[in-house]
């Protein structure tokens, strides 16, 4: 017997090591049927009635994505602008160079970042509900076989020891201690077990997803925002190069004049300060430019190397601008929100905390335990209108911005046809000998410069309009 209850024990042990949570052994709810399911969408995640069944055509029909007969076709990487069409081809890019087009792609496919987030969400989707609840009530079924197994053998132990007066090894601690660890795995298993009943695991699960997914498009936003950014500082550094030609230019006539006595050694030495200084700016921007290019290689999943050419930024086009509609996007903004949607999870936590301490205290405004649920509760709803509040003035100032910028870009490309017609008229002078060599040169350069001016207005138009269809299309907004 005393082996027996042995045996009993070291199998009960390993039994409880298998089990890590608990629920009642009842059998799983059938799809269909008035109460919660095993499974829920994840789209119906945070929603009062998420625990609801699905369609039970829908569920004895899945699709099979995998179908050789039905393939799925490939979307296309995304553009900036709700009027993509899904027939946009973009072309790879070349050995060494990134365009803006394929930057989300090649993020989502090489950043490693992006790609564990992406597992993690897939091993989440993965989940099968129905196996792990059946699986679930089996393993309470064995939890509480084994429980009535060890009443059993030890109520038969210690019976024969008060039968024949001999000690058999029946010890009331070692029951007692097998006997709790098991409860623990039964109570461990049954809250999970509930919590697949009740839908919460699926409703948690759908959140994590969906926060998840929220991460993966924030490191794309922040990877775009970047090549923009290095954009402009080459273009930054563009102008200070054509400075620094000028000064040089400069420094030759000092050098001549200072040479003939016109001007004094501090009037050059000065001059030539001016450039030592502008040169080393430069020097700086360029270092710059070659670590934030680094960045860039390393969240696209290329060679770090510093070197990594980029196209053109985008032009936004009228048709993109004409599109914009302030209140329709802004709605279609905050259906997208993961910020909006997080702050009325939040709400809707405390506003289940208000209704248990009503439910609690009789709603009884005596009681200082239900004036501070009432009291966090009013604090919840002024939090979730303070966080839409400030949501929607960004996302209108945004819009403001958006057209602001174009106004800036249009009156930049009359500036650059002004400037343009005053070259025209500087290299006929200069034919005509009205003008010397550096005056024509001072002109080219007035013309460059200009031609920057609108590069860089075109870039801080796109910029802004990119991020305001990240916005549109899935309610970030930074």
């Amino acid at each position: 017997m005393k082996r027996r209850l042995t045996a009993l024990l070291v199998m009960l042990a390993l039994m409880a090591s298998v089990c890590g949570v608990s629920a009642l052994a009842e059998e799983p709810p059938k799809a269909g049927e008035t109460g919660e399911a095993p499974q829920v969408s994840g789209e119906s995640a945070g929603a009062e009635d998420a625990g609801e069944t699905e369609n039970q055509e829908d569920s004895e029909n899945p699709e099979n994505p995998e179908d050789p007969e039905n393939p799925e076709e490939p979307e296309p990487p995304a553009l900036a602008g709700p009027d993509l069409e899904e027939s946009v081809a973009i072309e790879p890019d070349a050995v060494g160079q990134v365009s803006f087009a394929n930057m989300e792609r090649r993020m989502r496919e090489n950043n490693l970042q992006i790609l564990t987030l992406e597992q993690s969400v897939r091993t989440l989707e993965e989940i099968d509900y129905e196996d792990l609840y059946e699986d679930l009530r089996l393993q309470l079924n064995q939890i509480a076989k084994a429980q009535w197994q060890l009443v059993l053998g030890s109520g038969a132990l210690k019976s024969m020891e008060e039968e024949t007066g001999q000690n058999l090894g029946y010890s009331d601690y070692e029951y007692h201690s097998a006997y709790d660890q098991l409860d623990k795995a039964y109570d461990a298993v049954r809250d999970t077990f509930e919590s697949i009943k009740d839908g919460d695991m699926q409703r948690d699960n759908a959140d994590v997803i969906r926060q998840l997914n929220h991460l993966q498009d924030q490191m794309v936003v922040a990877g775009e925002a970047l090549y923009v950014a290095v954009a402009a500082m080459e273009t930054q550094e563009a102008g200070l190069a054509r400075q620094l030609e000028a000064l040089d230019r400069t420094v030759t006539e000092m050098e001549l004049r200072y040479t003939l006595g016109q001007i004094s050694a501090m009037q050059l030495s000065e001059v030539r300060a001016g450039r030592t200084s502008l040169e080393s700016g430069l020097a700086t921007l360029r270092m710059n430019i070659r670590n934030y290019k680094v960045q860039l290689e390393m969240m696209i999943g290329a060679e770090q190397t510093g070197e990594i050419r980029l196209g053109e930024v985008p032009e936004v086009t009228d048709a993109q601008l004409e599109a914009m509609e302030l209140e329709t996007d802004l709605a279609a903004a905050r259906e997208k929100s993961y910020e909006l949607y997080d702050a009325g999870k939040i709400l809707e936590d405390a506003r289940d905390d208000y209704k248990d301490a009503g439910s609690s205290y009789a709603y009884d405004e005596e009681r200082y335990e239900f004036r501070s649920a009432k009291y966090t509760w009013q604090a919840a709803q002024y939090t979730y209108n303070n966080t839409v509040q400030n949501y929607e003035l960004k996302f209108r100032t945004l819009y403001a911005q958006v057209k602001d910028y174009r106004q800036i870009w249009e009156a930049a490309k009359v500036s650059l046809a002004c400037e343009q017609e005053s070259y025209a008229a500087a290299e006929l002078k200069y034919q005509q000998g009205t003008i010397s060599q550096n005056a024509l040169l001072t002109a080219a350069d007035d013309l460059r410069a200009q031609e920057n001016t609108v590069r860089s207005a075109a870039g801080d138009l796109f910029s802004a309009y990119n991020s305001y269809c990240w916005a549109v299309q899935h309610g970030i907004l930074n």
